[in-house]
């Protein structure tokens, strides 16, 4: 039986943004950063008011139809709870539609949040974070993004199905979505580069073909392991690790700003990769940014910020 929650029950969420693939690791390698949207909720009598700050304040939907607030909802469900109102805040620093994981972001904390009145009201209530990876990726259909921004650190994430991906119909068959967080080398100093332009992800994923060459598949394979190495023992090996041949090529020409950066900061000895579907660039290393190099990209129009690998979703 659904059980409703009270009015004046209020949780305050800070969920990280996130970078995907990390050169070769194409929908399973994630790592969360410390840019964080802020989301406050509150139960009431009834209703819902949301009030959105910061990033993408002019374009996303101030009611129902609100990612964060269907990703409350779906929270409450999960814990067998429901509340009459709603009253939501958020208050958004990650950058919409730049390949930093601004949907899994809101899904992740949208779903926190539920979690977090649900536990309020009741402890025995919680669930743990296997389930939110799985709801998170459910919203997402991939789990990289989501899992990072739930885990925190570096993620390994995959998904399965009851059915073998060649049998017909397997799409219509229920995925079960898991992760497991890696803890990243103290070194590993992660830097993004994020342009002005923003990027499509169905248009990006839509420029990859359907069928790969064999030995590009063996190739990433190959450095999609040699990436769990060089992410937690041996940041040595970045370059050859965050190397790609699946995914970076084909969306070059829709990205040339990226592009050129990329190129630039490996040819400086920074393992660079598109960020995600992009169009940010997310660099790895274990120095300092040159400034230089900051001046460079700050004149070709790109913020540069140095975020910090972050933990996971945090409810107070």
């Amino acid at each position: 039986m659904t059980r409703t929650l009270p009015p004046g029950l209020t949780v305050t969420v800070r969920v990280p943004a996130s970078s995907a693939n990390l050169g070769p690791g194409f929908d399973s390698l994630g790592i969360a950063l410390g840019l964080h949207d802020e989301i406050v909720v509150s139960t009431t009598d009834s209703g819902l008011t949301i009030r959105v700050e910061g990033q993408g304040a002019d374009d996303v939907p101030w009611g129902p139809s609100h990612l964060v607030v269907r990703a409350i909802e779906r929270g409450l469900q999960a814990a067998g709870v429901w509340a009459d109102g709603l009253d939501v805040v958020c208050r958004n620093v990650i950058p919409h539609s730049r390949g930093l994981g601004s949907s899994a972001s809101a899904v992740v904390g949208g779903l926190a949040a539920g979690r977090g009145l649900a536990v309020k009201f009741d402890a025995e209530l919680a669930y743990d974070d296997a389930v939110m990876v799985q709801l998170a990726s459910e919203f997402e259909g991939h789990p990289d993004n989501a899992s990072a921004s739930v885990l925190g650190g570096i993620v390994v994430s995959w998904t399965e199905t009851d059915r073998p991906a060649d049998v017909e119909g397997t799409d219509h068959h229920p995925r079960v979505y898991r992760a497991v967080r890696l803890e990243p080398h103290a070194t590993l100093h992660p830097v993004v580069l994020i342009p002005e332009e923003r990027s499509s992800t169905a248009h990006t994923r839509g420029l990859l073909p359907d069928m790969v060459p064999h030995g590009d598949a063996a190739f990433n394979a190959s450095r999609a392991a040699l990436a769990v190495v060089a992410l937690t023992q041996r940041p040595d090996l970045l370059m050859p690790a965050t190397a790609d041949r699946l995914h970076q090529g084909y969306r070059a020409s829709a990205l040339p700003l990226t592009t050129k950066w990329i190129e630039r900061l490996r040819e400086a000895g920074f393992a660079a990769t598109v960020s995600g579907a992009g169009p940010t660039v997310l660099a790895l290393g274990t120095s300092e940014f040159p400034a230089e190099l900051r001046e460079l990209a700050v004149a070709d129009g790109l913020r540069v910020l140095e975020p910090g690998i972050a933990d996971g979703v945090s409810v107070d």
